[in-house]
This record gives structure tokens, sequence and C-alpha cells, in this order.
């Protein structure tokens, strides 16, 4: 199996979109109730401008994730503050992908000045409040029940990452 990370483009747009789908219509990960159309890619490609985006491929041709980092917030007084999101297919998770970005982001953010890493999950998605807290992030706040899909109402928990601190496993 050959893993490679590479920089969006353009191109990515469908792949990126039915990833992001995939997660709407079978989990909590993804926020939104029905499935989402192009224009998703153009926002989450103007959001990480400056930072990195990337696709993961699996032997050079399939696409089977992609992750980027983000402002977390436009005042310049954030600045040393970045979001990462990310997405995997299921069949794919659990063979370290997830760990290779974010020790790929976090150098390439120590480099840009970022020193916190935000994730906002929800409550619902044990698996990745899980890998977040075996990568050093603690839960650093909680909105109760803003969230609700398939008939269940859900908290977003927000987790953080001092980088500066953090120990690649």
């Amino acid at each position: 199996m050959s893993y490679k990370f590479e920089n969006v483009s353009y191109d990515h747009k469908k792949a990126i979109t039915d990833i992001f789908n995939y997660y709407v219509v079978n989990s909590f990960a993804a926020y939104p109730t029905s499935p989402v159309g192009d224009a998703l890619f153009d926002r989450f490609y103007d959001m990480s401008s400056g930072y990195p985006f990337k696709v993961i491929t699996y032997n050079t041709k399939e696409i089977v994730g992609f992750a980027f980092l983000h402002p977390y917030h436009l005042a310049d007084s954030f600045s040393k503050t970045a979001e990462i999101t990310y997405f995997i297919l299921p069949e794919h998770t659990g063979k370290g992908l997830a760990t290779k970005i974010l020790n790929l982001f976090i150098s390439i953010g120590k480099k840009q000045g970022i020193m916190n890493l935000l994730a906002n999950i929800s409550s619902l998605n044990e698996g990745s409040i899980n890998f977040h807290k075996k990568n050093g992030f603690v839960e650093c706040g909680r909105f109760k029940n803003i969230g609700h899909k398939f008939n269940k109402d859900f908290d977003v928990v927000w987790m953080q990452l001092n980088i500066n601190k953090y120990h690649p496993k």
C-alpha cells in the first residue's frame, strides 16, 4: 500500500466533495444534514489560503482523504492559532494517516508561527475525540446540545494542542 500527500488543486474538487458527503450521510463527523455541492470545495480552498491543504492518495491515483489548516479567527490577534480539519475514508483509517498529517501540519505550522491547533468535533464522534486525546489534544470547551442530526442532539467539543509541547508518536 502506497499513500502520499499532495497539495490540493481544483482537479480534486469532486473527490473532496464526495469524501465529505460520505461523512455527511453516514456520521456525525460532518455537520450538514444533507449532501453539499461543489461550492464546499471552494469554501475550503479559500479558508485554507496560506495554510496547508492536502489530499491523501492511495497507489498514486485514488483520493482517499483530505486535510487542511485554516485560521481560527480572522483577527490578527489570533494569528498563532489554526484549526485543523481532516476526513479519511473509513477503509483507510487506522493506518496512521491522520497522525502523519497531524505531524506534517505541526511541522509546517511551526514554520508559520502557529503555536496552537484547535479541532471542533461532534460529541458523537468518539473516534475523533479519542484520536485527538491520544495525540496530546485536550478538551478546552464544549457547547452543549447545539447540534441536531439524525434525530439526535449533540455537543460540539473543542480540543486544543499546544504544538510546542507536542512530541510525535
